[in-house]
């Protein structure tokens, strides 16, 4: 699912029917994974993005090839909505040696400079200055790309979010904060972290502009960052959109969830980006139920040769160990 050239924000019928596929594969693929790593077969700690699938995939279908991505410690969707290659993909989970990043990345830490995925992160807030370097880079070598930097709303109290918002503004560099706000910060909500009522009420304070939309709404993700990138772009300098969406899984696979109520679960499920826009393909007679079981055996096909590739594909060599990385120890 690679980043796709456009020239006005409306999509054609093909795009809208590849924006949902893309989300259907996502979904079909941390499914997998969560089964999978259920079993025991992929280790670590592994932190889906079931129910932010719209998100992923309308940040992407607002970005072109030359653009560049910096994620989060959940960056399953970011990395295959960018164009990453399941197989690959999987295989790191599994941390196989025909892993994107020969096995030693994992889920968190995740990157393929070919698609213009910088960087996932383990650290809270750990990408936002990455993605700020990324973008003033951008600038000194007179490229037009843009940076997209995601980062989760526990992100927005540290440190590193003040610091990055303001010297994007000072320097007006070409990057896009975007906040997933799932409301939780693994499993302490929003409320009980901050005072201001939405993240993007701090945006004022570092003289940008912000806007908080519907994240389980496909197109009104996709025409909001398109119109921040394409500002980017041009000169405009750095927004923050904060995109309101939910996690209807735990913080990470095997999570409790002992800190939110069923009730509040199944509110958010009832508003499920793929469904939803299942229902507008639906009105446009974009999509019916023999096009719909056709995408899915499709997915289905893809994501067990994914597994099936990282099951039977060997472990890292030992003696690789030490290679790419950045310094090593002297005895």
């Amino acid at each position: 699912m690679p980043a796709r050239k456009r020239t006005s924000l409306a999509l054609s019928s093909e795009q809208l029917l590849q924006l949902y596929e893309d989300m259907s594969m996502l979904r079909a693929f941390d499914e997998k994974v969560s089964e999978r790593c259920i079993r025991g077969e992929i280790p670590g700690l592994i932190h889906l993005g079931v129910g932010e699938e719209a998100v992923a995939v309308g940040v992407n279908a607002a970005l072109q090839p030359q653009d560049k991505m910096v994620s989060t410690h959940r960056a399953h969707s970011h990395f295959l909505a960018r164009g990453a290659d399941p197989k690959a993909f999987m295989a790191e989970l599994y941390g196989k040696a025909t892993g994107c990043c020969g096995g030693k990345a994992g889920s968190m830490h995740l990157a393929d400079l070919d698609i213009g995925f910088l960087a996932a992160n383990g650290v809270v807030g750990g990408g936002l200055p990455l993605a700020v370097g990324a973008a003033l880079g951008l600038r000194i070598l007179n490229d037009d790309g843009v940076t997209l930097c995601f980062f989760g709303d526990g992100a927005n109290n540290n440190g590193a979010f003040h610091e990055s918002l303001n010297l994007a503004a000072v320097l007006e560099l070409p990057v896009v904060f975007l906040c997933e706000n799932n409301g939780y910060g693994i499993s302490q909500s929003i409320h009980k972290q901050q005072r201001v009522a939405n993240v993007a009420d701090r945006a004022p304070g570092y003289g940008i502009p912000a806007e908080i939309i519907d994240g389980n709404d496909v197109l009104e993700v996709y025409e909001t960052v398109r119109r921040a990138v394409d500002k980017a772009r041009a000169g405009g300098g750095p927004t923050l959109i904060e995109a309101k969406t939910y996690r209807t899984i735990g913080h990470y696979v095997g999570d409790s969830e002992n800190y939110r109520s069923a009730e509040e679960v199944a509110e958010w499920q009832a508003k499920d980006p793929i469904v939803r826009f299942e229902q507008v393909m639906r009105r446009k007679k974009l999509l019916n139920k023999a096009l719909k079981e056709e995408i899915a055996a499709r997915i289905a096909v893809l994501v067990e040769e994914a597994t099936d590739f990282a099951l039977h594909s060997p472990f890292p060599d030992p003696a690789s160990a030490l290679s790419h990385v950045y310094a090593e120890g002297v005895a």
